[in-house]
């Protein structure tokens, strides 16, 4: 492997990697229900983020909470540096993210956030620059409509699993995850896939065909 650790691992995958390569090798691996829902977007549209998944199991309130955010708080504390705040959802009627809670996460080295959801308070969280993948921006509070009801459980966005270690990546295209047990096969094969296709452009750009670049590199 080319990496030691995670922080080689993501800085690597930051530097050479796109949700296109890694979700095309996955599915080569039988693992094909990896993307979540096209809907969560960045905020910025240059953003990349890498980092290991700690999910969060978002549920609707129907009364008025006896503890406020349920444990919400309590999960925000525990991120660690390198992970993504990860957050299924209820109904969409209620922003799941806010700049508080972005100051919150990147004082403790979080990598960023992602949400089945909104966030709010856009300005101020794009002027701090953390990387927030969601649906949009709406305002509504969480107050009296949502809380956390547990947080480093398995959860399901869409068709994707994610558990608690999964290594989570996003760029414009989308976000996906990465299962543990299969993270390093993947950027192993993505990495030697993006060079390969650093050859096949070459080609391509000194008037080698489509048909000829494939049955000569077997990338396209």
């Amino acid at each position: 492997m080319e990496w030691k650790d995670d922080a080689e691992l993501f800085s690597l995958m930051k530097k050479e990697l796109f949700t296109a390569v890694l979700g095309d090798v996955m599915d080569k691996l039988s693992f094909q229900r990896q993307f979540l829902p096209p809907e969560i977007k960045p905020l910025q549209a240059e953003t990349v983020l890498v980092g290991r998944a700690m999910p969060v199991l978002e549920e609707d309130l129907a009364a008025e909470p006896d503890k406020p955010f349920g444990l919400m708080l309590e999960a925000l504390d525990d991120l660690a540096a390198n992970e993504v705040y990860v957050a299924s959802r209820g109904s969409l009627n209620h922003a799941l993210w806010g700049e508080l809670m972005s100051t919150r996460a990147m004082a403790l080295g979080a990598a960023g956030v992602v949400l089945d959801g909104f966030t709010r308070d856009t300005r101020e969280i794009l002027q701090l620059g953390f990387p927030v993948f969601c649906r949009g921006s709406y305002a509504q509070d969480v107050s009296f409509r949502g809380r956390i009801a547990a947080f480093r459980v398995e959860i399901r966005i869409g068709q994707a699993t994610i558990r608690p270690g999964d290594i989570l990546f996003g760029d414009i295209d989308g976000v996906l995850v990465i299962p543990h047990e299969i993270e390093a096969e993947t950027v192993t094969r993505a990495l030697e896939k993006v060079r390969g296709e650093k050859l096949v452009r070459k080609a391509l750009q000194e008037g080698m065909s489509a048909v000829e670049a494939f049955r000569k590199y077997g990338v396209m």
